[in-house]
């Protein structure tokens, strides 16, 4: 598999939270659960990216561990930047275990940057699940380029991007795209990061990204194919907080370094610190994993029993790591931990963001 290594070993030290990331179950029986009972997991994107490749990873272990064994079924509801779906969770999910949300940095970023679609508030709900990610950017093999280190035969070239919207998670990359000095026209009202893919491969956009577990099933074989051509990963934080090779992708380059390949110095100033900024945001603490507030406590011990069970799986590390990533999956008290980095981000990058967003793109928040 292209640029995949297999293996978890020091993906924890990534993101500085040590080995005690994935905490063990309690001991203490629960008298809640699930039987008989079907649980909807909302997921705010269409189907086919990123997000939803995750969450149907996850779906059949939840129902193998979840006291009860419920049926999981994942329902997707696209549009608004996830803001649609993350609102509707918020309006009529019911505090009973048996709907819950999960969210990316395109959910948090509107909800960072004060976007007024965004109608719900993370710190009403409940985290019970966090899972960190990374994020590959590809350009055409039309191009005949080879690598990030020849970026500069395409800087005056328009490239086309299909992007769910400047306030999504596609900032990073579309931020990224700019910083480099790369001619990108972003074409907006793409349901999801899967509709890009699909643009990309209808030859209707000619540069994209995909978090790491669609590029590992999905692009792997455009670019097995000659279709598609990796530039850079994001990247991954070391204990120290510095930008880092991205451990499922340790032979690419990550962004900072492809900058200095192409400009001979290391990217510095406003714009790259705003864009660490967000990329930690939205990397860092990508998808999570959300009960409604007020659900009872013996409900929420059900499901991070359960995901306690889910992560310590055997079968389910494997599909992990071949699926998603060389990433820790956490729960408990390092889940909480990583939504607060999710949803902490600096006054001043969010302020030099929003003047970027409303200068690059019109975007008046």
């Amino acid at each position: 598999m292209t640029y995949l290594r297999k293996g978890l070993g020091g993906v924890a030290a990534v993101l500085g939270l040590g080995a005690a990331l994935v905490t063990g179950a309690p001991t203490a029986a629960q008298a809640a659960d699930l039987s008989g009972r079907t649980v909807e997991w909302i997921i705010p994107f269409a189907a086919g990216g990123g997000s939803d490749v995750w969450a149907r990873i996850y779906a059949p272990f939840m129902q193998r561990h979840l006291a009860g064994q419920p049926n999981v079924v994942v329902r997707n509801v696209p549009g608004g930047g996830s803001t649609i779906g993350a609102n509707q969770f918020q309006q009529r999910a019911r505090p009973d275990g048996r709907t819950i949300l999960g969210t990316s940095g395109s959910t948090q970023f509107p909800y960072l940057l004060d976007d007024q679609r965004v109608q719900y508030e993370y710190r009403d709900w409940i985290p019970i699940l966090a899972s960190p990610t990374g994020g590959v950017a590809y350009i055409s093999g039309r191009f005949g380029i080879e690598d990030a280190s020849q970026l500069d035969q395409v800087m005056e070239t328009e490239l086309v991007y299909g992007s769910q919207g400047a306030t999504s998670l596609d900032l990073v990359p579309l931020l990224a795209f700019d910083i480099m000095g790369m001619n990108v026209r972003a074409v907006f009202g793409m349901q999801g990061r899967g509709e890009g893919r699909v643009a990309f491969e209808r030859g209707e956009v000619t540069v994209d990204y995909q978090t790491s577990a669609a590029y590992i099933s999905r692009v792997t074989p455009l670019v097995e194919a000659g279709e598609a051509v990796p530039l850079f990963s994001w990247g991954a934080l070391d204990e120290d907080g510095n930008l880092v090779r991205d451990p499922t992708f340790p032979d690419l380059p990550h962004f900072a370094e492809a900058y200095e390949m192409v400009h001979g110095e290391a990217p510095s100033g406003p714009a790259w610190d705003a864009w660490k900024a967000f990329f930690i945001a939205g990397f860092a603490a990508q998808k999570m994993v959300f009960l409604p507030g007020g659900t009872p406590d013996d409900m929420v011990e059900v499901w991070r029993e359960g995901l306690d069970a889910v992560v310590a799986d055997p079968e389910f590390v494997e599909a992990a790591q071949e699926e998603l990533g060389a990433y820790p999956q956490v729960t408990r008290a390092a889940a909480e931990r990583i939504v607060e980095m999710a949803i902490n981000v600096p006054d001043e990058a969010k302020e030099w963001v929003k003047t970027w967003l409303r200068e690059k793109y019109n975007v008046d928040i």
